[in-house]
């Protein structure tokens, strides 16, 4: 029963973002979107939907407690992620002409949390119901698709006045660990901040 209600949850919310998605295009006008990106679409879609499908059909009945439990800690960062960057998010990896530069929420810190939960989410899902094959092919899958994805979508985002200069020297997914602080170097962030157009 719980993977049903699991795998029902994540085929809803794909549904609900592909709805806001949709939105989100036909409000932000004029946009770009590479020919590649274009192609990889259907493979990313289908990859979620067969990872989904798979789980709700061929999962155990009891989840491994840590994969669930990753998969649903990352919740709380999609959402995060989203809300953060608002109208301008899509999931075609189009970016609007008029796209304003998001710098906050989980973007201080990384330029694409929202891959770094989908990573998470397609493999989590099928290992917290014991489908450990699915969840490795998966995962292989997704690494190229996201790899492919990011360059084109870069292409478009590092055009943005102001992209480049905020996010160049920031990682993908995983967050640089800083242990100490001082006083100046916070400082010059700001300065940096009120800069930057």
């Amino acid at each position: 029963m719980l993977r049903f209600l699991v795998c029902g949850a994540m085929a809803f919310c794909r549904l609900v973002e592909l709805r806001w998605s949709r939105s989100n295009i036909a409000r932000a006008g004029p946009a770009r979107e590479t020919a590649l990106s274009q192609r990889i679409l259907p493979l990313i879609a289908a990859l979620h939907t067969a990872v989904i499908a798979g789980t709700f059909v061929r999962g155990k009945r009891r989840p491994n407690p840590a994969w669930l439990g990753a998969l649903l800690a990352v919740q709380p960062l999609r959402v995060w992620a989203l809300l953060t960057l608002g109208r301008w998010w899509n999931a075609r990896g189009s970016v609007a002409e008029a796209t304003e530069v998001v710098t906050g929420g989980p973007y201080r810190y990384v330029r694409h949390p929202n891959y770094a939960v989908v990573l998470v989410e397609l493999a989590a899902l099928p290992a917290a119901f014991g489908l450990a094959r699915l969840a490795f092919a998966a995962t292989a899958a997704n690494c190229l698709l996201i790899a492919v994805r990011i360059r084109e979508e870069e292409r478009l985002l590092f055009a943005l006045p102001g992209y480049r200069e905020y996010f160049a020297g920031r990682p993908w997914f995983i967050p640089r660990l800083r242990f100490r602080s001082t006083r100046s170097e916070h400082a010059g962030d700001q300065a940096r901040h009120i800069s930057r157009p």
